[in-house]
């Protein structure tokens, strides 16, 4: 059921960014080199999202020693997406952030965002899938974490809105193994509910997303980041700037390889045809070749 003949490709960059405008430039920068569709990035008000008790709690990191200073160090504000909004125009690639709260839904509403995006944690929150199917827009469901009951309710939502959405195929760990990817699942949601799946990967390396890409999905997102060993609980499961170029480029060709499944003669067939049978008495024009496909 695509609505696109091409493959959606989504460069995750969350808070790889690291809470510095630099990095987060040059994420883009690379995402687009490589030939993504899109970057995202994730947004929340940490007063909703978190505890108090938690974000008093320590925690060492470049930003200090509590949660609360980890939390809003890696959080961008006006000033920081409207230079993203900027920067992604200038270079013309799609932006949209996975909100973790109302607050951040209503803050990312301002940019006329070509997307929306669920994020799996939030699959459960009825009130918060409401506010975004509101809007509108095409939304990105990840479904990681998940039970079939509670993608029946979002999907459901999601209709009742009359929202444009599609499903994507999420395991929630950071890494992922290989052996938790379960990547039939992509046909089991598509067919159950009669949807666009994608698949939004958090494993290392590039197998798993070619064997998703081979299934015929409408959309592949994966984590990017500039270094592997930089600080951040996303860095090991993302992807650098020479695999993410490697990783577009093969998807792509994947796609292209894949055809649309029907047997035929290739024009470019019918003289190696007509030379290998030679010895057979094969000396039949294409339309004689085609009879019976």
């Amino acid at each position: 059921m695509k609505t696109d003949s091409k493959l959606y490709i989504i460069g995750e960059i969350g808070i790889n960014h690291n809470g510095d405008m630099q990095i987060c430039k040059e994420l883009i920068a690379a995402a687009k080199d490589a030939g993504c569709d899109a970057v995202k990035f994730q947004k929340r008000d940490i007063n909703l999202v978190y505890e108090r008790e938690l974000l008093d709690s320590p925690r060492e990191s470049p930003w200090g020693t509590t949660q609360r200073e980890q939390k809003e160090g890696l959080e961008f504000g006006q000033e920081e997406y409207q230079e993203i909004d900027r920067y992604c125009k200038e270079k013309n690639i799609d932006w949209f952030a996975s909100a973790w709260d109302a607050n951040s839904q209503a803050f990312l509403s301002q940019f006329e965002c070509p997307r929306n995006k669920i994020a799996s944690a939030m699959i459960v929150d009825a009130e918060f899938l409401n506010l975004v199917a509101s809007e509108g827009k095409h939304t990105f469901i990840s479904t990681g974490m998940s039970t079939y009951e509670d993608i029946d309710k979002a999907v459901d939502i999601f209709k009742e809105k009359g929202c444009p959405f599609e499903l994507m195929h999420t395991v929630s760990t950071y890494p992922m193994i290989d052996e938790d990817a379960n990547l039939r699942t992509i046909q089991t949601l598509r067919e159950r509910y009669k949807c666009d799946v994608g698949y939004s990967g958090h494993e290392t390396g590039l197998a798993v997303s070619y064997g998703a890409a081979a299934m015929d999905i409408t959309s592949l997102e994966r984590h990017i980041t500039l270094d592997r060993s930089m600080y951040g609980s996303d860095q090991a499961a993302s992807v650098e700037p020479t695999g993410l170029r490697t990783l577009v480029g093969t998807v792509r060709k994947i796609q292209a390889a894949m055809g649309d499944g029907e047997k035929r003669i290739l024009d470019a067939e019918v003289p190696i045809a007509k030379k290998l049978r030679g010895h057979l008495g094969w000396h039949h024009d294409k339309k004689q070749l085609s009879k019976g496909r």
